[in-house]
């Protein structure tokens, strides 16, 4: 008898194999399945699969010549009396819920020859109480084992660890370092063996150097780990959360550090770093023994189930050893005894101990017991009447068999397998038995390599774990650059070139990311210089502005319009990087500059020419000036002085450049367009310093909302100025002003259908586009008039005339009556006056006479030709209108009569100032009797009698 103590990372483990092959039979226990089949690999590989068996609850490989058997701890074959028996990581004898087992095989499991136990120093005085004679071995661990403190995620060494307590906790760190290191394996004791060593072999080669794992990696799994990192200091033991014993932390610790290699621990996150005892504890190898070891009496009674209840619950009188509390398959077996169905077929010792074996079967799904329960109820049915119906158990392994979903998914189902996997071990139970135990190992590694695809996908960044290996190899890395810009490196993607910029994906920490930078600009310098040969000798069709000022070359931003030192001729600033040189940025730039030069002059070719003519002279070449200051469009009243200064012919001149007075804005037409319109936005808020650019209207509208937020500049830039709700295109608002100058404004006058065809509006809105332009509106309705009807044929005098009977005429003449009582259809209009509000208060009338003085700017019409200097003088304006006699707001704009048509009375005239009214309902028409109709004579009567 032999006990093996010691730390994690002393060679135990390995120490019992040798001593293992070293007999002609052995038998070795450990306490994790994935620890079992990594074992199995070595001893495989040292004696061959002949000889070597596998049995663990869901796998169960044993050739014909076995000699050396790899176990579970449950699985362990007791009665084969094998030469040596080994049993690994002895300590968790006091585990709350597997306890009872490992004690079990403490007293119990036996080798012919030798009988070794491997663990923790911790069960030195446990051991030598309850088996006397036992020889201790101490081993020291090969390499130190040092604090290194808190550490943020980011800031984590390669070749750490960063063991979590729960599946959620461990997904979100695995997500985190995916981020900020490339992506990490994912370790825990769920996986299956398949998916475990295909996780740990991307750590192992380097593919990641995170890995992320649960507390089965203090299990004896031997990794190439540097660093261990606890996320929490608490676990869930089956029954509540409870804080990790020192031994156990000391446990999982000592997984960093192989062999000679010192190894470091600490937390991360939010876990509070252990007490100054502790750490000096797990430093030292040093911790409290354990006292009581969890214990189920072994001597179980079959004869009923109430005694194997009884036997179960047996109490133990050695100091050393404490019963076990209630066991998940106890509770199953108290649950299916509670079952009348079950219970009363359970007769014979037989039964008794067949319904045992199937409440074992562990409940891998993690299901509420109910639903466990359940299905074990299903299975003893079977089983008692013979075996388990192949129909029913393909049709519950079809269910299984499918790799889509998401990890979630794929996890559930290997959770599934693994019991129909321990269902199909069970020697009787189901028919073909090497059948169905091929079957259900097939669907699990099946399902067991969906899960590594989904958690390498997820959790692990490919192309950044090929790329970091070959820089941890010192090898150059082969960029290389595509005709789509997609830049490569050792054949994966890191970026892409857009237009002269390099855009790089985020990869590893910045010193990695540098590195794959360097490599790329190698493949890079000579494409920058091919791009640039290129895009200079582009044509212009290929190159456009955005409305906030950018400058493109197909779908790639290459530069953008600063600032210049006018207006209409703004500068560039090429985006090329460093790397590129500044002889590809000053080629770039060159070519930009030509191509909104020449945009610029060509579409303000008018403005600029009339810019540059010296016919203009004095205020007209002033006047020109400031037109080019407003890029050719500009509100009237912001120049009326200026306008009201120019003489006949220094407007001439203008006008031959194509300047119209407008009634509300002077502008060149064809700078209205939607093309110079887009860029003159761009020049004019590039010019201003504005952050963010007014956007050009959708060409072709003729009206658009009238926003409040926004100023009424960027409207009349855009070409449209602001009345009411909606804002109106410039040249179609000069039409209607053109329109509404023949009529008179002060009597009222209707809306006709070519205004609202002008604007595009409804009546209801043209009111309130009136409304915006100073008019008041008066709604009214009148009858809506009928278009006549078509003449009825003549008849032929010469045909006979049926005669008209009376049931014949009743129905016309009931229609007749009808129509006569019903109301008259109306129709709605509006009336227009002439209201503006006032521009100037109105001055006192002076001594001596009604002279007024011309102190408002004077208003020219749209088509036609400027008023005569001092044309109403005397009387102050409003916005195109006038002020009546008693300095009252009213009047109407200038230009609604034929010129001169106020200089057609004498002065000495008197003008009719009474108020004047006007009906807005005309009279109601009367209807004309139909003279087809057959009662006509008789209404014709009707109100003469």
């Amino acid at each position: 008898m032999t006990a093996v103590l010691g730390p994690t990372n002393t060679g135990k483990t390995h120490y019992a194999i040798e001593r293992m092959l070293g007999h002609r039979t052995g038998v070795i226990g450990l306490p994790l399945r994935l620890l079992a089949r990594e074992v199995y690999d070595r001893i495989v590989k040292a004696r061959g699969p002949s000889v070597v068996a596998l049995v663990t609850g869901e796998e169960r490989i044993v050739p014909e010549r076995t000699q050396y058997w790899v176990c579970t701890v449950e699985a362990m074959p007791l009665e084969i009396g094998a030469d040596f028996v080994a049993v690994d990581e002895i300590q968790l004898c006091g585990d709350p819920e597997r306890g009872h087992v490992f004690t079990d095989r403490l007293l119990r499991a036996r080798g012919l020859l030798e009988t070794m136990f491997l663990g923790s120093d911790v069960m030195r005085g446990a051991i030598a109480a309850l088996i006397p004679g036992t020889t201790f071995i101490r081993r020291e661990r090969f390499s130190t084992l040092t604090w290194a403190g808190s550490k943020k995620i980011s800031r984590m060494p390669p070749r750490s660890a960063i063991v979590g307590f729960s599946v959620e906790e461990v997904y979100a760190i695995a997500e985190l370092i995916r981020r900020m290191k490339g992506g990490c394996a994912v370790v825990m004791g769920a996986l299956s063996p398949r998916t475990r060593n295909a996780q740990v072999a991307l750590y192992q080669n380097g593919d990641v150097d995170y890995l992320v794992a649960t507390d089965a990696i203090g299990m004896g799994l031997n990794l190439d780990i540097q660093h261990v990192a606890f996320s929490g200091t608490h676990k869930f033991d089956g029954r509540r959360m409870r804080e990790l014993f020192p031994h156990e932390m000391g446990q999982i610790a000592g997984r960093a550090g192989r062999y000679k290699v010192a190894g470091t621990f600490g937390v991360t996150g939010d876990a509070r770093p252990p007490e100054e005892g502790v750490i000096e504890a797990i430093e030292n190898h040093r911790f409290a023994p354990i006292q009581r070891l969890n214990w189920r009496n072994a001597a179980l009674e079959f004869g009923t189930i109430d005694r194997l209840i009884g036997a179960l619950e047996a109490p133990t009188e050695n100091e050393w050893l404490t019963r076990a509390r209630e066991s998940d398959d106890l509770q199953s077996l108290k649950s299916l005894a509670a079952m009348p169905e079950v219970r009363d077929r359970v007769r014979d010792p037989r039964t008794v101990q067949l319904l045992w074996d199937v409440a074992r079967v562990p409940d891998f799904r993690g299901r509420t017991g109910g639903d466990h329960v359940g299905l074990l109820a299903r299975i003893f049915d079977f089983i008692q009447g013979g075996k388990i119906s192949s129909d029913w158990l393909a049709k519950s392994i079809q269910r299984i068999d499918r790799t889509d979903g998401d990890i979630d998914a794929l996890s559930k189902r290997l959770a599934y397998i693994r019991t129909w996997t321990y269902v199909s071990q069970r020697s009787g139970w189901v028919e073909d038995e090497s059948h169905w135990r091929d079957e259900t190992r097939a669907v699990e590694d099946r399902l067991s390599d969906a899960l590594h695809a989904a958690l390498t996908q997820r959790f692990v960044d490919r192309r950044t774990s090929v790329l970091l290996r070959r820089l941890k190899q010192k090898e150059s890395l082969v960029a290389d650059v595509n005709d789509k810009g997609e830049v490569t490196v050792e054949g994966e993607f890191i970026g892409r070139l857009e237009g002269f910029r390099f855009r790089q994906d985020k990869t590893g920490s910045p010193d990695e990311a540098k590195t794959l930078r360097q490599a790329a600009v190698q493949a890079l310098r000579p494409e920058f210089h091919l791009r640039a040969d290129k895009f200079y000798n582009a044509p212009d069709t290929e190159m456009d502005f955005t409305e906030q000022g950018g400058l493109m070359w197909g779908g790639s931003a290459v530069g953008k319009l600063v600032k210049g030192p006018e207006a209409l001729r703004p500068q560039v600033e090429a985006f090329v990087d460093e790397d590129a040189g500044d002889e590809v940025a000053d080629k770039v730039r060159r070519r930009m500059q030509h191509f909104i030069d020449r945009k610029v002059a060509a579409l303000y070719e008018p403005l600029l020419a009339m810019g540059r003519d010296e016919a203009l002279q004095g205020l007209a070449k002033g006047f020109a000036f400031r037109m080019l200051e407003n890029l050719g469009v500009v509100a009237r009243d912001q120049v009326a002085e200026d306008v009201k200064a120019l003489d006949q012919e220094s407007r001439g001149a203008l006008r031959k450049h194509g300047v119209r007075f407008g009634q509300y804005t002077v502008f060149l037409p064809a700078l209205l367009k939607p093309a110079p319109t887009r860029l003159r936005l761009v020049l004019w808020s590039l010019f201003q310093g504005l952050e963010e650019f007014p956007e050009s209207p959708p060409p072709g509208l003729v009206t658009i909302p009238n926003i409040a937020e926004v100023p009424k500049a960027h409207y009349t830039l855009a070409g449209y100025h602001p009345a009411g709700a909606r804002a109106i295109r410039i040249d179609m608002l000069e039409r209607l002003a053109d329109i509404l100058r023949q009529k008179d404004s002060r009597a009222g006058f209707e809306a006709v259908p070519e205004m609202l065809s002008i604007t595009g509006m409804t009546l209801d809105q043209f009111a309130d586009l009136m409304g915006g332009l100073g008019y008041k509106a008066e709604k009214g309705e009148r009858v809506k008039v009928k278009a006549a009807p078509a003449p009825a044929p003549v008849a032929d005098e010469a045909a006979p005339v049926a005669p008209i009977t009376e049931e014949e005429t009743a129905p016309a003449m009931a229609e007749a009556l009808a129509a006569e009582q019903a109301p008259p259809e109306m129709e709605g209009f509006y009336t227009f006056t002439w209201a503006p509000k006032p521009r100037f208060a109105p001055r006192p009338p002076r001594e001596g006479g009604g002279g007024r003085r011309d102190n408002a700017p004077k208003v020219e019409g749209a088509e036609g030709g400027d008023r005569p200097k001092g044309d109403f003088k005397g009387r102050p304006r409003g916005e195109g209108g006038k002020p009546r006699h008693d300095g009252k707001p009213g009047g109407k704009p200038q230009g609604d009569r034929p010129r001169g048509d106020r200089n057609d009375k004498p002065r000495g005239d008197k003008r009719d100032d009474r108020p004047k009214q006007f009906e807005s309902r005309p009279p109601r028409a009367e209807k004309p009797i139909d003279p087809d109709n057959p009662f006509a004579a008789l209404m014709a009567l009707k109100g003469k009698v």
